[in-house]
C-alpha cells in the first residue's frame, strides 16, 4: 500500500525581479523616496541655537535628561501625552487614507516600501533590468555571479550601515558621535545599534522585501475594514479588458479586449502579483502597474486606464455606460470626513496643551512612611517630595509657598526663605514638610486639601498643585 505524500503547509517563495519602468506613479515614488530618505538621512545635522546649556541640535531624543527636543519645541518626560498625541494622530491619518485611496501609505511612504526601493535600484544598476536578474538568479554559480553578488551585498551593505548610523544620531549630538564612531571612542551601544540596524535593513529592504509586507506587516489585514466600494484602489476593468490576447488583423481579432495579455503590469510590480485576478491582500497600490499597462496602451493604440485607480461603484457604473463619481466625492464622504474631524480634534488640542503650558512646573508626592510625624509641642508635621521644572535657558529663583490652609506653615529643608535655585532646563527636588499647629482643625482631622505654589521670582510665573494634609483623625 502506497501513501501519497503530506500536502506541504507553506508555498516556497518565487524570488520577484521587478521590471524597470517609466511613467507618472514612478516618478512620484522616486520624488518621495528622495525627500523622505533626505529628511531621515540629514535632519540629525541640522543645528538649533537653544543657548549654552541646551543641545544645539534641531532635533535631539535626549535619552540621558529623559527629552525630547524638536527645533523649538522641548518634551519633558511628564509631557509625554504629546507623544502619545501625536501617535493617534498618525493613526487616524494611516486610517483617513486608507479609506480614501486605499493602501497609499503602503506603495508610497512606508520605510519596507522606501528602502525596498532603494535596494532594488541598486540591485538594477549592478545586476541589469529583469530579464538579465533572472538570468543570473538561474544560472550556475560562476566567477561574474560570485563578483555581482559581492557587489550588490557591499552596496547593500553600505546602505545598512548609513540607516543604522543615521538612527543613532538621532539619539546625541550628531557631530560628536560621528567623530567618537570613527575614533573608536563611541559607546558600545551605538556600535551595537548600528550592526542591528545594519543587518535588519538589508534583510527587510533587500532580502525580504514583499515577504515582509505579506506576512509580517499587520496591515493588509487590518485595510479591510477601513475601506469599502467607495475607497479609490487600483484595479483592472475587466468590463473593457476581457477577453485578453494578443491583437491580430484577422478574423475575430476585432472581438478581443484591449488587454493584450502582456504581462507587463505582471512584471513591474514588486510584490508579484497579477493585478487582473482583482483586489489582493498583497497590493500595496504603488501605481506602477498603471505605469506599464498605461505605456503598452499608447503603444497599441488603445485609451489609458486598463489598469487604473478606481472604486467598485464606478466599475458598475461603466458597465451600464454611466459616467463614474467623481474623484472629490469618493474622498469626501462621511467616513473620511469622520477620520478627518477626529485628526484634527487630536490635533488642536495638542497645539492648545503646547500653547498653554507653563515654563515652570511642579509635582508633589506625599512622603507615606509615616504619613505624618507628632512633634514634641504636639504639632502635627507631613513631609512632600517637591519636584521643581525650570524651563528657561537661566537658572531661576522659586519661592515655595502654600494657600488656602488656615493656620498651616510650610517650610523648605535647606533653607530658610523657602526659596530654591533651579538650574537652567532641569528639575531640581525638594524636601517640603507642612505643619498644623497643637490641637489645630487640620492637626485633629483625618485629611484636609491644601494647595502647594511656587513663584517664579523672575517674572512672577506661578504654578500649583493640589495634594493634603494628613492629621491624626479620631
Amino acid at each position: 500500500m502506497t501513501t501519497s505524500p503530506a500536502p506541504k503547509l507553506y508555498k516556497s517563495r518565487e524570488p520577484v525581479f521587478p521590471k524597470r519602468v517609466n511613467g507618472f506613479f514612478r516618478r512620484m515614488k522616486w520624488w518621495i523616496m528622495a525627500v523622505t530618505l533626505g529628511i531621515y538621512y540629514l535632519t540629525p545635522w541640522i543645528r538649533w541655537d537653544r543657548g549654552p546649556e541646551l543641545p544645539d541640535q534641531a532635533v535631539l531624543l535626549d535619552m540621558a535628561s529623559r527629552r525630547f527636543f524638536f527645533f523649538w519645541i522641548e518634551i519633558w518626560p511628564h509631557e509625554f501625552y504629546f507623544i502619545a498625541g501625536l501617535l493617534v494622530m498618525a493613526g487616524l491619518g494611516l486610517f483617513l487614507f486608507t479609506s480614501a485611496l486605499g493602501r497609499v501609505w503602503c506603495g508610497y511612504a512606508c520605510p519596507q516600501t522606501v528602502w525596498t526601493d532603494l535596494f532594488i535600484l541598486t540591485e538594477r544598476w549592478i545586476e541589469g533590468d529583469r530579464n538579465a536578474r533572472v538570468r543570473l538568479w538561474n544560472q550556475k554559480w560562476n566567477a561574474r555571479k560570485v563578483r555581482l553578488r559581492i557587489t550588490k551585498y557591499t552596496v547593500w551593505a553600505l546602505i545598512g550601515l548609513a540607516t543604522g548610523g543615521a538612527w543613532v544620531f538621532y539619539f546625541a549630538d550628531a557631530p560628536t558621535l560621528a567623530a567618537d564612531l570613527v575614533t573608536g571612542q563611541a559607546h558600545p551601544v551605538a556600535y551595537t545599534t548600528m550592526a542591528i540596524l545594519t543587518f535588519t535593513t538589508v534583510f527587510m529592504g533587500g532580502i525580504a522585501r514583499e515577504q515582509v509586507c505579506i506576512y509580517a506587516c499587520p496591515w493588509p489585514r487590518i485595510q479591510s475594514a477601513m475601506m469599502d466600494e467607495n475607497t479609490l484602489t487600483i484595479g483592472y476593468r475587466a468590463h473593457r479588458g476581457e477577453p485578453r490576447g494578443k491583437h491580430r488583423k484577422a478574423a475575430g481579432a476585432e472581438a478581443l479586449g484591449d488587454c493584450i495579455d502582456c504581462r507587463a503590469c505582471v512584471n513591474v510590480c514588486p510584490m508579484g502579483i497579477d493585478i487582473r485576478d482583482g483586489q489582493q491582500l498583497e497590493c500595496i497600490t504603488c501605481g506602477l502597474c498603471i505605469d506599464a499597462c498605461d505605456d503598452m496602451m499608447a503603444k497599441v493604440g488603445k485609451p489609458r486606464g486598463l489598469v487604473d485607480y478606481f472604486a467598485l461603484t464606478d466599475e458598475v457604473k461603466e458597465q451600464r455606460g454611466e459616467a463614474p463619481t467623481p474623484i472629490w466625492r469618493h474622498v469626501v464622504r462621511p467616513r473620511t470626513l469622520l477620520y478627518t474631524a477626529l485628526w484634527s480634534i487630536v490635533g488642536l488640542g495638542l497645539l492648545f496643551a503646547l500653547f498653554i503650558r507653563s515654563d515652570i512646573d511642579l509635582t508633589v508626592a506625599p512622603v507615606r512612611n509615616p504619613t505624618f510625624v507628632t512633634m514634641a509641642d504636639g504639632s502635627v508635621r507631613n513631609a512632600y517630595e517637591v519636584r521643581l521644572r525650570n524651563k528657561h535657558g537661566e537658572a531661576r529663583p522659586f519661592a515655595v509657598s502654600l494657600s488656602g490652609a488656615g493656620p498651616l506653615s510650610l517650610e523648605v529643608e535647606g533653607t530658610d526663605d523657602a526659596t530654591i535655585e533651579v538650574p537652567a532646563d532641569s528639575s531640581q527636588l525638594a524636601r517640603v514638610y507642612i505643619t498644623a499647629p497643637a490641637g489645630s482643625e487640620q492637626a485633629t482631622r483625618d485629611r484636609t486639601d491644601v494647595r502647594i505654589w511656587v513663584t517664579d521670582l523672575a517674572n512672577d510665573d506661578r504654578a500649583h498643585e493640589d495634594t493634603y494634609f494628613n492629621g491624626k483623625g479620631n
